[in-house]
């Protein structure tokens, strides 16, 4: 039987690769929303990853950046620095706020910047250089090509004029652009004197960050303390929440059309071979091989369809991006591992109806002309 439903299934060629690719479709739009939010969750936590510090002091009940708001008293990083396991203590101003850039309006995240200051600072430029000056600004290369802004054009925050000087590469995304810009311009526009946002931690080599931070929560009021990688764990995770209620819903839709097909695509092949099974039933076929003829089929369609999606997300969907640089996609390995999970679950609804099909059969019908 099950060497029947293998040449059955193949004899109908068209049939097997319409529904593969439909079924591979439905997939490959699950993967594709999910590399969406997994790429911008990414990109929302760029920038903590590459400071990278030992520690990110912040206020009291504050445990993330990504929409977050902290404000601590500058007398607090003296005191840290005077701690003796500390080797560098590097503060920030930190805000969000829409920005015009030329005929555009974008939500972006503003970092300022002491003067001198390259440790909190882009990372990568592609054009430009960094701050000197007050009064002005790097911006993402992505913003640039966006936007049409270019080096020496001026774009608004509330009422400050800021004049571009660079591009910065790796800062982008769509949910939170980050821009740079210097400490006291932003601290005139938030009317923070005296205050900073955040405190990136070096401590000195051999001295355990761990241990580190308790001391500075212990001796310092009213500060938060976090590893690098808690607060970029904490805001990856606040990132991805904003998608998981997509995702969920697209992968039901596409789970329901990928078994729809399925059932549809075995149903009609049991329909155009009842003669046949019949005869088996009449000959004293099981039960059981009827039905695994039949779950067969339905595993072997679902299984190119996967295959199908899975290819297409390593191969293509990594490449759009440079067609649209606003998006960031990233594939991952659990997304791929879920889907296939789906997929068993796909093939094994799918050859419900069939099989039911194929269980109502009556054997009288192989003696019918």
């Amino acid at each position: 039987m099950f060497l029947w439903a293998w040449k059955s299934l193949f004899s109908q060629r068209s049939t097997l690769v319409g529904s593969s690719l439909g079924i591979a479709g439905a997939f490959v739009l699950v993967l594709f929303f999910d590399a969406v939010f997994r790429g911008e969750s990414e990109q929302i936590v760029a920038y903590p990853t590459h400071m990278n510090p030992d520690l990110w002091v912040m206020q009291a009940g504050v445990g993330n950046m990504h929409m977050a708001m902290s404000y601590i008293w500058d007398w607090k990083k003296d005191v840290i620095a005077a701690m003796p396991e500390v080797g560098q203590v590097t503060p920030v101003l930190y805000s969000s706020s829409i920005i015009d850039a030329g005929n555009s309006k974008l939500f972006a995240f503003i970092v300022g910047l002491l003067p001198g200051d390259d440790r909190a600072g882009p990372w990568a430029m592609t054009a430009g250089r960094r701050i000197v000056n007050p009064g002005e600004v790097v911006i993402p290369d992505v913003v640039s090509r966006i936007t049409g802004i270019g080096i020496g054009d001026s774009l608004r925050i509330t009422d400050h004029s800021f004049r571009v000087v660079g591009f910065s590469h790796g800062t982008y995304s769509s949910a939170n652009p980050v821009i740079f810009v210097p400490f006291d311009d932003l601290e005139d526009i938030l009317s923070a004197g005296g205050a900073y946002s955040y405190l990136l931690v070096d401590a000195k080599e051999g001295v355990d960050p761990v241990q580190l931070a308790a001391r500075i929560r212990r001796e310092v009021e009213k500060v938060n303390v976090l590893t690098n990688e808690e607060l970029v764990a904490n805001d990856f995770a606040l990132a991805m929440q904003m998608g998981v209620e997509i995702i969920f819903i697209m992968t039901t839709i596409c789970s329901a059309l990928a078994a729809l097909i399925v059932g549809f695509t075995a149903y009609s092949l049991v329909a155009r071979k009842q003669r046949e099974l019949a005869i088996v039933k009449a000959l004293g076929g099981g039960r059981g091989s009827l039905i695994g003829s039949v779950v067969l089929q339905s595993v072997i369609m679902t299984l190119l369809g996967y295959l199908l999606a899975v290819a297409f997300a390593l191969l293509v969907i990594p490449q759009i991006p440079l067609l649209v640089p606003q998006l960031t996609l990233v594939i991952s390995h659990e997304a791929i591992l879920q889907i296939g999970l789906v997929a068993i679950l796909v093939a094994v609804i799918g050859a419900v109806i069939p099989a039911s099909l194929v269980l109502r059969l009556d054997p009288a019908l192989a003696y019918q002309v």
